[in-house]
């Protein structure tokens, strides 16, 4: 999905579970808490704010539901009650320990249902992570990379000419990765004769076919977008979604009782075969390696970084797979939210740990070298802050966080524009 339409999309479920086509809506339910930047000490109490706009002015009568409480956990107190002026205030407590206080509010207006949330961060820089780094993490993964080494690359590029530009080839890329696999993706390169940086670009989740990232290209930088199910990436949707729905559904999930054999063992390693591409074009420059991606994507890319010492900056967007084991520890866990209980039991979920160790990006994090931007919003239900913060709190490489407090699981495009423009600065692109 392209950025825009992914931004219009997520606005469109923040604020609202009704089926409506047209935005902005007739109505808006506003939910702030009582701090500008919505941060508080441990333990002191935060007031949530709450309006009901229709039309830019509020809508007497309303009907609300609200609920608050530590993010995605049960709810410290669910209400409702009618606004008289369409407006109320929700004493919303506090929260002891480093965190994030949610309060979710649904108003109903002539048979349509409005909702939206605020966020609260409690302390946020003390969020320790709860996964485990195994003693031999490092081995682990150097004996991966050194059974990577031994499978030729076998580069295979077509060029996609409908896909070129005038000053950029577009090529459809194929590459040998561990146990007989291939990796995908999509390369775009300058066409003018010179040494250009390189910027791998990993995907967020789902199954889908990739165009690769023109107009970065076009600012002078190498690009390859990647895929991560070792299959075509230019295959028409409906490809796509019959293994969406089929032989790729739950992936996040295969053989996680398998250290060895779990699914992102072959993506982690392919996002390192990727960068073996990159550096071995003559294109490139030799010395400015970069990755960037969001929510699966964002992960990928401290994992690419934190394995691969060639990459020397990373700009990762609320980044996902961090601190899984968290609804372990009676508190939120990162995306697949593989060990929360409200979507049923957990089995074997003693090995299924042990393997999370090997995998949870906060332990990449803890390994990272290479200077970092980051961006996400205190709002997002699909990576929760405490997640995110858990993995950024890790981190002893240069860094430094773009937050967009209201937002869900997308940022503000003009974050994506300082994050492009960061990123391209310290690899000396345009």
């Amino acid at each position: 999905m392209k950025p825009i339409a992914r931004i219009y999309f997520a606005l469109l479920l923040l604020t609202s579970t009704a089926c409506l086509a047209q935005t902005p809506l007739a109505v808006k339910v506003i939910v702030a808490p009582d701090h500008s930047d919505w941060m508080y000490k441990t333990g002191e109490k935060v007031k949530f704010s709450v309006t009901v706009l229709k039309n830019g002015n509020p809508l007497p009568n309303t009907k609300i539901v609200y609920e608050f409480g530590p993010e995605r956990m049960n709810p410290t107190k669910t209400d409702s009650i009618t606004l008289t002026n369409g407006k109320f205030d929700i004493d919303g407590g506090t929260l002891k320990e480093p965190g994030f206080l949610r309060c979710i509010v649904t108003a109903t207006v002539d048979g349509f249902t409005y909702r939206n949330l605020a966020t609260a961060g409690f302390n946020p820089p003390g969020i320790q992570p709860t996964v485990t780094l195994p003693t031999d993490f490092n081995n682990f993964w150097d004996k991966a990379k050194q059974d990577l080494a031994k499978v030729p690359m076998d580069a295979r590029m077509r060029l996609l000419p409908d896909r070129c530009t005038g000053n950029v080839n577009v090529y459809e890329v194929n590459l040998g990765n561990i146990n007989n696999s291939r990796l995908y993706g999509i390369a775009s390169i300058p066409k003018k004769e010179g040494k250009y940086p390189a910027i791998m670009i990993p995907p967020g989740a789902g199954v889908r076919p990739y165009y690769g990232d023109v107009a970065l290209a076009e600012r002078g930088v190498i690009t390859f977008t990647i895929g991560i199910h070792g299959i075509p990436v230019t295959m028409e949707e409906n490809v796509y979604a019959s293994l969406r729905e089929g032989a790729l559904r739950g992936y996040t999930n295969y053989n996680l009782d398998d250290k060895n054999n779990y699914y992102y063992k072959r993506v982690y390693l392919g996002c390192v075969r990727a960068n073996d591409f990159l550096v071995s074009l003559p294109q490139y420059d030799g010395e400015n390696l970069g990755v960037t991606g969001g929510s699966q994507g964002g992960a990928l890319s401290i994992v690419a970084a934190g394995l691969d010492n060639r990459v020397k900056y990373l700009a990762a967007y609320y980044p996902a797979l961090s601190d899984l084991t968290g609804y372990l520890n009676n508190r939120a866990g990162g995306w697949p939210h593989l060990f929360y209980a409200k979507w049923g039991p957990t089995n074997n979920v003693k090995d299924k740990v042990e393997t999370i160790g090997y995998y949870d990006v906060v332990n990449f994090a803890k390994s990272l070298k290479a200077e970092g931007s980051y961006a996400w919003g205190y709002n997002d239900e699909t990576c929760p802050p405490t997640s995110m913060y858990a993995a950024y709190n890790s981190i002893s490489a240069p860094k430094q966080l773009l937050l967009n407090l209201e937002t869900g699981h997308f940022v503000y495009p003009e974050t994506n524009i300082k994050m492009n423009n960061w990123l391209l600065g310290k690899l000396q692109a345009k």
